[in-house]
């Protein structure tokens, strides 16, 4: 049983070096600005892949006519239509939806401010499809649709788990581990929102390199302490997981940048996201420690082979190690 453990972990791993799951997730975002009386400003960001478009569209009850306002912009891994939304309607009360969604994976974040001041939050997925606005706004969509983004982000965001498992791997005892998962989070959500807010610009191809390259570094120094060597990750996790832990923060940042913030809600919106991030990466800190019980209750831990504790560290070496080579070569590209 403990091989196919082994087996299916380096399947998981190995899986998670394609490009698709080492990036962040990457809704499609509607930003829909009331102009003047039954007239709209429409914004519609929709994930590329190369040449390839994801056939999805806004669909508005009859009566409001979309009607392009520009030529479509091509953006790092997205494309961006403008349209003008007409007909005299008011949308409060009408009907959102977006063709063919439910044909995909990806979810849809909608932001919607109107003249009367009502602001509007909504995440679509392919199951549901459709929205009807409310006659009146709550701060509570808010807080539900960016706490989901979060989550979504974290536990899709494979590279920050790595380094999160790396972290666990290396630290002893379960205080120091609460001690050093709180460093990072601390460290993470500083950078997140003074990135966001503005007050910090670092382009986003070197940042996720050094984020790969953190997770090589943690690999190494799991195998060093495995050999009997003293390391300073090994002496002070919660240190290493800080100073990295800043570095990770610019990433989620740069992956908040491209979900998108309601202008008007930037704030709670920001703290929603880090919540759901948080939130995320404990449950996934919780479901490592209960596997690793689960195995030292089935095996004893010095009758496991060495080689075998030198299976973890090496598939996240692998993994992040091509991150690397990949980011590096993009951003050189």
């Amino acid at each position: 049983m403990i091989w196919w453990i082994v087996r299916a972990m380096a399947l998981i791993l190995f899986s998670c070096a394609s490009p698709a799951f080492a990036h962040e997730i990457r809704p499609a975002y509607l930003q829909i600005d009331e102009t003047a009386r039954g007239s709209y400003d429409v914004l519609w960001k929709v994930p590329s892949r190369g040449d390839t478009v994801l056939d999805i569209q806004p669909q508005f009850e009859g009566g409001l006519t979309l009607a392009e306002a520009g030529e479509a912009v091509q953006l790092d891994g997205f494309v961006v239509y403008r349209y003008r939304l007409t007909g005299g309607l008011n949308l409060t009360g009408t009907e959102i939806s977006i063709r063919n969604l439910p044909r995909t994976t990806v979810d849809v974040l909608a932001n919607i401010n109107l003249l009367d001041g009502a602001k509007h939050s909504f995440l679509l997925h392919p199951k549901t499809n459709t929205v009807a606005i409310p006659e009146s706004a709550s701060k509570w969509n808010v807080v539900s649709t960016y706490v989901r983004l979060g989550v979504e982000h974290i536990l899709l965001g494979i590279d920050h788990l790595l380094f999160v498992l790396a972290l666990i791997i290396l630290t002893r005892g379960f205080r120091s581990i609460i001690k050093t998962v709180t460093a990072f989070t601390v460290a993470h959500s500083i950078t997140l929102s003074l990135a966001t807010l503005g007050y910090v610009h670092v382009p986003g191809p070197p940042v996720e390199a050094v984020i790969a390259l953190s997770i090589v570094f943690l690999a190494v120094e799991i195998l060093r302490s495995q050999e009997g060597k003293e390391t300073l990750a090994g002496r002070k996790p919660w240190l290493i997981a800080f100073t990295f832990g800043l570095l990770h923060g610019l990433g989620f940042a740069g992956a908040l940048s491209q979900i998108g913030l309601p202008q008007t809600e930037i704030p709670l919106a920001l703290a929603s996201f880090n919540v759901g991030v948080e939130l995320g990466q404990l449950a996934f800190v919780m479901v490592v420690l209960l596997a690793i019980r689960a195995l030292k209750s089935l095996y004893v831990e010095q009758a496991w082979l060495p080689a075998f504790r030198k299976i973890p560290p090496y598939a996240i070496g692998v993994v992040s190690t091509f991150w690397v080579i990949e980011r590096v070569w993009f951003f050189s590209a």
